[in-house]
């Protein structure tokens, strides 16, 4: 039987600590985590992998999502600086995970989702945990949740292939997105910026991740 403890703590001290991931709270927050509880039952022993891990089992022909690998996900929340007072929105939240991890950091957590059995599963791990800042939402990733926007904090779960113009539009003044841009082998972390509604970014660190749903960019013209 595997030892979760145990595994946290490995994860945390080989995975996240070498990464220059600093911030205690993130550290604090994933080593009281149960990472196990978010992804399927036959998947617990995947869970603190060094790898992006599947949420649910998926049907054939059906996209899996994924939990980001523990480096990528911690070094993507502290580039983004979280603050007590925050308000955060966590784009593809899928089983809730991420969203729990941000809860622990910020006054509040919108978990956007679109496929209903992610949703159900994130609010009943959420509940599980004590994430009672988080309120799970349901609607198109790729159009964010504008109804309680602008938020201090943007969390992109995933993948994009390109800027996601609309979520950046969802940051307040100051406000800051973090997502994995672009197509391996050349994508990465990218922190944007909102300064007078003017959105600059730049990259943070070479990163792959699962591509999420809708966020595929759109063919170029060529001459």
């Amino acid at each position: 039987m595997i030892d979760f403890a145990l595994a946290r703590r490995m994860m945390v001290d080989g995975q996240v600590r070498t990464s220059d991931v600093t911030d205690l709270r993130i550290i604090a927050a994933m080593l009281e985590l149960p990472r196990e509880r978010f992804v399927s039952e036959a998947d617990t022993d995947l869970a603190y992998l060094d790898t992006d891990v599947p949420a649910v089992r998926a049907a054939a022909g059906e996209q899996v999502r994924h939990l980001l690998k523990p480096m990528v996900l911690a070094k993507l929340v502290q580039a983004a600086a979280v603050k007590a007072e925050d308000r955060v929105l966590d784009v593809g939240c899928a089983t809730g995970y991420s969203a729990a991890l941000l809860a622990r950091l910020a006054r509040s957590v919108a978990a956007l989702e679109q496929d209903p059995l992610l949703v159900r599963l994130a609010c009943e791990n959420l509940a599980a945990v004590g994430a009672g800042n988080v309120t799970v939402v349901t609607g198109a990733l790729t159009e964010g949740w504008q109804r309680d926007a602008p938020y201090d904090v943007v969390f992109v779960n995933g993948a994009t292939e390109s800027m996601p113009r609309t979520l950046c539009r969802q940051l307040k003044d100051g406000g800051r997105l973090v997502a994995v841009v672009g197509r391996p082998p050349v994508s990465r972390a990218m922190l944007y910026c909102s300064v007078q509604g003017d959105v600059s970014g730049r990259p943070i660190f070479d990163a792959a991740a699962p591509l999420l749903p809708g966020f595929t960019a759109p063919p170029a013209f060529v001459f």
